[in-house]
């Protein structure tokens, strides 16, 4: 075999399982579109219906219009409220996730430039992200209460903040770490102060990476579900949350509406990830400046 085949077949090896992990990953999703389009004869028809028939509004008109839907089996009109739960977790998410990713930035800073955390300390730092939340949200919840933070969203932004912190430093620092020192000390002959030097040339210089860190923890927060559920009663609810209540005493196993609202919870995601798409690629490489 000579080596223009071999690397044709190379090729041709790489692709087929790169398309293969494609379609594993997309299926779910797939799936998802699919469902919320189904009619609920088809929820849990056997063989499964890939593509209805019959595909019918009904599911978003239940969920996002609160339209009266009696349908053959034992569902009716839906008693949840999804742009109450989108609105809370589009406060809690982004505005958790700024400030994560803004203090994580300097903190970053002091540790890539004057070592403010040794390795140690560090590797402490992100043992809190280890920490099961099953351990914390029981004497949390009872803190919150006795303070007035339980069911509110200042509540659910200072517990996210605090737990995202530590992948924002780690993730920032990183990308730190890349940038010339020679650009910070060119700034400083020049007459910048450490505060002009860190807001004016290191931060705009690793723009991608703080992108890419605050499209990887706002996903951590949107989804999240665990401590959202306890923390939170009817005030505060968050998209995850609401969406649980869709299998349940109040509405059945409506996965027509589920995937409705599942459809709903992803689209402001790919969104933002759209919005910042160019900066992803090169954020994500961990590597923008090569000295």
């Amino acid at each position: 075999m000579t080596k223009t085949q071999k690397q044709n077949l190379d090729n041709v090896v790489r692709y087929t399982l790169l398309t293969i992990w494609l379609l594993i990953v997309l299926f779910p999703l797939f799936w998802m579109v699919a469902t919320s389009f189904k009619p609920d004869k088809d929820w849990l028809a056997w063989p499964p219906v890939y593509w209805s028939e019959e595909p019918t509004m009904s599911n978003y008109n239940n969920v996002w219009g609160g339209a009266m839907e009696h349908t053959e089996t034992q569902y009716a009109q839906s008693i949840q409220k999804p742009f109450t739960a989108l609105k809370n977790s589009t406060i809690i998410s982004f505005i958790s996730t700024f400030l994560s990713v803004s203090f994580g930035a300097f903190i970053a800073y002091g540790v890539s430039r004057y070592k403010v955390l040794s390795e140690t300390r560090m590797f402490q730092l992100l043992m809190l992200r280890m920490v099961p939340p099953i351990v914390l949200v029981g004497p949390l919840s009872l803190y919150y209460t006795t303070i007035g933070l339980i069911d509110s969203l200042t509540g659910l932004i200072a517990i996210y903040f605090i737990t995202t912190l530590p992948y924002a430093v780690w993730m920032t620092k990183s990308f730190i770490d890349e940038v010339p020192i020679e650009l910070e000390q060119a700034a400083e002959i020049m007459g910048a102060n450490r505060w002009t030097i860190i807001t004016e040339v290191v931060f705009p210089v690793i723009r991608s990476g703080l992108l890419a860190t605050f499209l990887f923890i706002l996903i951590l927060t949107w989804s999240e579900y665990l401590v959202a559920f306890i923390l939170s009663k009817t005030d505060a609810v968050t998209l995850p949350v609401e969406l649980a209540k869709y299998e349940g005493s109040s509405e059945g196993r409506v996965y027509g509406r589920q995937a409705a609202l599942s459809v709903g919870i992803t689209i402001p995601l790919i969104i933002v990830g759209i919005t910042i798409r160019k900066h992803l690629a090169r954020g994500f490489s961990f590597g923008m400046i090569r000295k």
